[in-house]
């Protein structure tokens, strides 16, 4: 059990999960929040945040909440270090202004297109794991399942429903904020790569 004051995984996906809900009832508040690139020639910038605490349904919400839950506390553990105790707050926001840059200049003038979910964040929080823990076992609808193998098959998840294209997720996002995860945490400890291609060369089989 992690020795932290206040834990601001468990804070974040409380306060996700009660925007989501109040956004699944509310289409005002869901327009209002989601990340609609013309709102930006409006000033509306916080959106880049705000996309983030919204899901397109119940099942979107649980996956990446899911997610957040066992991978955000270990990589809390090494951010709050930094910040004045508010690293992770700052790496999370952080991944989720990165994880929709890319969109938002692709689809800028585009009034057709949104996007909403913490997806970027939540894969920046995954990938950022990965470089600690690669082989770490987690349970997935009680499967055994390695931590890297999960983040393969989240990014084909990824990339599959990307083409599909059907709805305002941004899978996209995923890829940019693995990106964003592994950067990041590279540069703030450029230890961690050889810890994890020493860790990812120990198979535990």
């Amino acid at each position: 059990m992690l020795d932290l004051p206040f834990n601001h995984t468990v804070t974040i996906i409380i306060i996700t999960v009660i925007i989501s809900f109040l956004a699944f009832s509310n289409q005002r508040l869901m327009n209002r929040l989601i990340f609609w690139p013309p709102a930006m020639q409006k000033g509306q910038y916080d959106r880049f945040i705000t996309h983030g605490f919204i899901h397109a349904d119940g099942m979107h919400l649980l996956f990446n909440m899911f997610t957040l839950f066992f991978f955000g506390s270990i990589i809390e553990s090494f951010y709050r270090q930094y910040a004045y105790d508010m690293g992770f707050v700052l790496f999370y926001l952080g991944g989720l202004i990165f994880a929709i840059l890319p969109s938002y200049l692709k689809h800028k003038n585009d009034t057709q297109w949104a996007s909403l979910g913490a997806s970027g964040a939540v894969s920046a929080v995954l990938f950022a794991y990965i470089l600690f823990q690669p082989w770490k076992l987690i349970f997935v609808f009680f499967i055994p399942v390695p931590a890297i193998i999960f983040a393969i098959l989240y990014v084909a998840y990824s990339i599959w429903s990307g083409k599909k294209g059907n709805s305002n997720i941004n899978h996209s996002a995923h890829l940019w904020g693995a990106a964003y995860g592994v950067i990041i945490t590279i540069l703030i400890e450029p230890k961690v790569l050889p810890h994890f291609f020493k860790a990812l060369s120990q198979l535990p089989f």
